[in-house]
This record gives structure tokens, C-alpha cells and sequence, in this order.
């Protein structure tokens, strides 16, 4: 029936020949790919990255804000802007982890600032290490928290002392240049790079490059939002690249020889997803196109209109591997990327704590802090402590560790003697080992919880707790406990045999009190896990943060008594009843 047929029809007749017509669906929204939909932006953050490059805030930092200090700062480059040189304000004190949700960003936060050293591929010197441990001492506050990708972050800067850190930091090669913001952020790098006597090939040389040639290039400044990088060539895959946008790793083709296997996707948060393989085989020559090729697709094709769509991740998963591959090779690269089977399976742990001889007869140590936390006057007595050692070389981790390079063999007991009384064990508790913590309330305006301390205090505990499963050799030898002050899993939690996630928890008397909801059995790809696999949330699962180490100390005794010979925390957690888990 047509619509001239309709206008005389009765009121049953007309209702009857419309219910015919197909329903018709609303237009699809874009979703602010520039390849796509074009690059007028689609909501208001987009707005003022087009108005103004971050990376131009530089100089309004230098010339004007840090001469009239805070006060002065434009409001978008405060909350915007700033992050493409590493800057954030923090947490004012004293806001409870209730309020974190209600609370504007005005009133969370305070005229201090964290900002975070970008250290690619984690390699420093004894120098360096000694110009920021001074840059500490300086202007915060003594403060310096080691994070698990490598960077150092340090608290209470002023904006009238940026400059003056700037100075510092470059004298000695180092920035903070696009350490935050929607840029490509700091490259993690296997912290045994060019050392290892068991490794694949050497990423130092590629890890060099992208930075010299990206890191601060306008072009690749503008991405939808933060893009992580990771890069290893050594078989224990110590950069956790199965969580970041892309990832390299070492592995020797059958026909092809060394290079790279190549992931792309990753990323957790609140919508955790895992790196996926393109079953493609990178030779080394080709590493730096490839990175630039996918940071491309990123920008060109990555969601824009909504930042919650806005990773790498969600545009993976609506192309499929298939696609995105043949995307990256047409559009890109101009040419095909051979084949290639997956890495084998780490043959030893990536957090590369203890001693262990390098390829040139020297030695590396792998040491810990407690949860990432150090202090600036700590970092200026390990540059002497290792120089005085014949060390002048170390490594940031991307698990919150330190790894001292080139120790000579008869240094090295007294060298692990220094470290630990410095606060850096090479010989830690299961516990100690693998604990890691974001940075919590105490500095940052998304936190719900406290979790430095917090951490701390659970290791004390556990190892106390915990001295008779120690004595009698029963204890895992690996266990991963990740401490989250919100959502966001800067910790890792999902991938962790105990994640705990923070959260505002109802008590008896109907106030709130600090606590966490518990992820168990997640964790990367290691020497003994296969593959890597998310965490199991358990409902109704969750612990104040006063329980906390009892409730790990539960757990692990459950696992000790019932899990089977050769079972690991992570298989027998999934494989256990609920009630068995609480």
C-alpha cells in the first residue's frame, strides 16, 4: 500500500499497510574516526587538542605559569595540556576515598603536582639516577615512587620549579616529555637489554630509535588517547606486552631467523582486554615501520567520540586480527609481513630478582623496594652506592623492581648487603617479591583507597603470618599480590594470582570504610603459566583493608592444603569452589 493509498484508507487500513514497512534503524553515530568520519571533533576534549597541541604548553609553563605560578594556569592546559609533559595535580589532603566520585576535579585536587620522569626502556644511569634523586630532595619533598612501567614519578612540584627540573633532566638526556596524555607514553624495554646471556636480540637499538624519531613529533602528538609500547628480546617476555597497545617480542623464526612476533591491543582498566598476536613475524629492520605503522592506525581509524571507546582495544575487536593486519600492510607499510608462529613459552621469571651473570662474566642483581615506594635521598645513595660498587649502569622494571648491571663477582655479596640496607632486597619473601601497588589516595585524584601502605603492612604481615609454610618449604615459589586504589588497574589487578581492586565498603554502623573487591588466579604469560589469562571475580568477594592480610593468609593456606602436586595459586583458584575462596 503506498503513501497516496494510505492518505484515503481508514485509520485500520493505514495502521495495517505501515506495519508492513521494514522498521527503519537510526543512522549509526560516528564514532570520530578521522579516516572515517572526517576530523571535526565530536566532543570537547577533541575540541581543545585541535585548538592547541600539547606539546605546546611548554612554553607557556616556561614563560608564564611558572613566573606567576598556579593561580595563572589556564584551566584547559591545567587539566588538559599539561599531561604531554608529564604533569598532573594531585590529591589534596585529607579527602576521604568517599568523595573521590563526587568531588570535581577543582576540589579534589591540589596546587601540587606529580610528574613523571620518562624513562624508555627503563635504562638509566648512576648520573641520571643521582640528578633525580637530587630533583627530589630539591623541590619534592624527598618523594620518589617507582611504577611498573618504568617511569619514576615524584610529588609536591610547584609549577614555579618546572623549568628549573626540566634543565636538570636534559642536561643528563632525560624528560618528561609526553610522559602523560594522548600520546605514544613511555616504551617499556626488557631491563636485561644487551646484558642477558640467554637473550634473543637486542631491542635497545629500536627502543633508541622510536624515541628519537616520535617521542615529541607533533604528528603522532594527537592520538585518541594513551598508547603503550613494549618490547623485549628476551625469552622470560619481562615487558608485559600482552597488556599494551603493541608489543615486540624476541623469538627466532624457523626460516627467517631472529626478530620479532607482534601483538597489538592490549590494555585492562575497567574493560580489561588481552593482546592479540597478527601471526605476523617483524624483522628487526622492519620494527620501527611496523610500530609506526600501528601508532597510525591508532590515530587515523581509533574511536574518538566517546573516551571510555577511545584505546587501541576496542577498535581491535571490532576489525578482527585479519583486518587490522591487512590494514597495517595495504595502507601503511606498502608491503606484506611474513608469517610467523608464536614465541615459545618464558622459560624463567621477568621480574629478574637476585643474582645472575651477564654474558660478559659480570653481573646483574635484581633487587625490590617495598610496592614501588623509594625516596629521592634513597635514590642519591644508590647512584654512590653502586658506583663505589664499579656499577654505573641500572634498570627500572615494569614490576616495581631495580636491576643493577655490570657488578663485578667480588662485589657482588657486598653490593646485595648495601642494597638491602637501602630498602632493596635481591633476596626477598615470596610476598615481598610480588607484591605491587599503585599510587592511592595519598596523591592521586582518581583513587578510592590508601595503597602504599596498605601494601607495606600486608607483606609485614604475611611473612609473619605466613614464617611456618616458609620454614616447611610450602609456599608457591611465585605469588603476585596487586594493590589498586581504584577501577582503573594501574596495578594490574586482573592479572595478578591476587588482585584487589579499591572500593568504599558498608560496615554495621553505616559508614564506609576503605576495602577492596578480589580477583584471583589472573596473570601473564611466565615460566609457569601458558598463556596469559584475566582474573576471577568471585561475587560478594570483597575484604576491608584491615582483613586484608588475613583473608590472603585464608587463602593461601586453603591452596597449600588442597591443591594438587604441580597445581598452581592461579589453576587451583579457578578450579575451587566459591565457599573455598572466601
Amino acid at each position: 500500500m503506498t503513501d497516496t493509498a494510505l492518505a484515503g484508507a481508514s485509520p485500520d487500513q493505514a495502521a495495517a499497510g505501515r506495519s508492513k514497512r521494514p522498521a527503519s534503524r537510526p543512522a549509526a553515530k560516528p564514532h570520530g574516526q578521522w579516516k572515517v568520519d572526517g576530523t571535526a571533533p565530536l566532543n570537547a576534549n577533541e575540541t581543545w587538542k585541535q585548538e592547541d597541541n600539547g606539546l605546546n604548553v611548554r612554553e607557556r609553563i616556561e614563560s608564564v605559569y611558572s613566573k606567576h605560578g598556579f593561580d595563572s594556569i589556564d584551566g584547559t592546559d591545567l587539566h588538559g595540556r599539561f599531561r604531554w609533559w608529564g604533569l598532573y595535580t594531585q590529591r589534596k589532603p585529607g579527602i576521604d576515598g568517599g568523595k573521590t566520585a563526587t568531588l570535581e576535579p577543582h576540589e579534589l585536587e591540589d596546587k601540587y603536582f606529580m610528574l613523571r620522569v620518562r624513562i624508555d626502556g627503563g635504562a638509566l644511569t648512576t648520573e641520571q639516577l643521582r640528578v633525580i634523586g637530587q630533583i627530589s630532595v630539591d623541590f619534592a619533598r624527598d618523594s620518589a615512587d617507582l611504577t611498573d612501567r618504568q617511569n619514576i614519578q615524584l610529588h609536591w612540584i610547584r609549577v614555579e620549579d618546572v623549568p628549573e627540573i626540566w634543565r636538570r633532566l636534559e642536561a643528563v638526556d632525560l624528560s618528561t616529555t609526553e610522559a602523560c596524555g594522548d600520546v605514544p607514553r613511555v616504551i617499556l624495554g626488557s631491563p636485561v637489554a644487551g646484558i642477558a646471556k640467554d637473550e634473543i636480540i637486542d631491542p635497545t637499538p629500536l627502543i633508541h630509535e622510536l624515541a628519537e624519531r616520535f617521542i615529541g613529533d607533533p604528528e603522532l602528538a594527537n592520538l585518541p588517547r594513551k598508547f603503550k609500547t613494549a618490547i623485549t628480546g628476551h625469552p622470560s617476555q619481562d615487558v608485559v606486552h600482552e597488556i599494551n597497545d603493541i608489543g615486540l617480542v624476541g623469538m627466532v623464526h624457523p626460516e627467517l631467523g631472529i626478530g620479532y612476533d607482534l601483538w597489538v591491543g592490549g590494555a585492562l582498566s575497567t574493560n580489561p582486554m588481552l593482546g592479540k598476536r597478527l601471526g605476523a613475524f617483524v624483522k628487526p629492520d622492519q620494527a620501527a615501520d611496523v610500530w609506526l605503522g600501528v601508532t597510525s592506525i591508532f590515530r587515523d581509524y581509533g574511536y574518538r567520540r566517546m573516551r571510555t571507546k577511545a584505546r587501541l582495544k576496542f577498535l581491535l575487536a571490532d576489525w578482527g586480527t585479519e583486518k587490522f593486519r591487512q590494514v597495517l600492510e595495504d595502507e601503511y607499510l606498502g608491503y606484506k609481513l611474513n608469517d610467523g608462529p608464536a614465541a615459545p613459552k618464558p622459560s624463567a621469571p621477568g621480574d629478574h630478582i637476585g643474582v645472575h651473570e651477564q654474558k660478559d662474566g659480570k653481573f646483574f642483581i635484581g633487587a625490590t623496594p617495598l610496592a614501588g615506594r623509594l625516596s629521592g635521598s634513597q635514590l642519591v645513595r644508590l647512584a654512590d652506592t653502586l658506583e663505589a660498587c664499579g656499577s654505573r649502569r641500572l634498570r627500572t622494571t615494569p614490576h616495581q623492581k631495580i636491576v643493577v648491571l655490570d657488578v663485578p663477582k667480588d662485589q657482588v655479596e657486598p653490593l646485595v648487603a648495601e642494597l638491602d640496607a637501602l630498602g632493596l632486597s635481591a633476596r626477598p619473601s615470596v610476598f615481598r617479591r610480588g607484591t605491587i601497588a599503585c599510587t592511592g589516595i595519598e596523591y592521586c585524584k582518581l583513587a578510592i583507597v590508601e595503597t602504599k601502605d596498605t601494601a607495606a603492612t600486608a607483606v609485614a604481615e604475611l611473612e609473619r603470618r605466613l614464617a611456618d609454610l616458609v620454614e616447611n618449604k610450602q609456599l608457591p615459589q611465585a605469588l603476585s599480590l596487586h594493590i589498586n586504589g581504584c577501577p582503573n588497574s594501574c596495578a594490574r589487578i586482573q592479572t595478578a594470582d591476587i588482585g584487589l581492586k579499591g572500593m568504599m565498603l558498608p560496615t554495621p554502623d553505616g559508614d564506609p570504610t576503605p576495602g577492596f573487591q578480589v580477583h584471583l588466579g589472573g596473570g601473564l604469560a611466565s615460566s609457569s603459566r601458558e598463556e596469559a589469562g584475566l582474573g576471577r571475580t568471585v561475587r560478594g568477594l570483597k575484604v576491608t583493608a584491615g582483613e586484608l592480610p588475613g583473608y590472603v593468609e585464608r587463602v593461601v593456606r586453603k591452596f597449600v592444603a588442597e591443591h594438587s602436586e604441580g597445581q598452581t595459586f592461579a589453576e587451583w583458584a579457578f578450579a575451587a569452589d566459591e565457599g573455598d575462596l572466601q
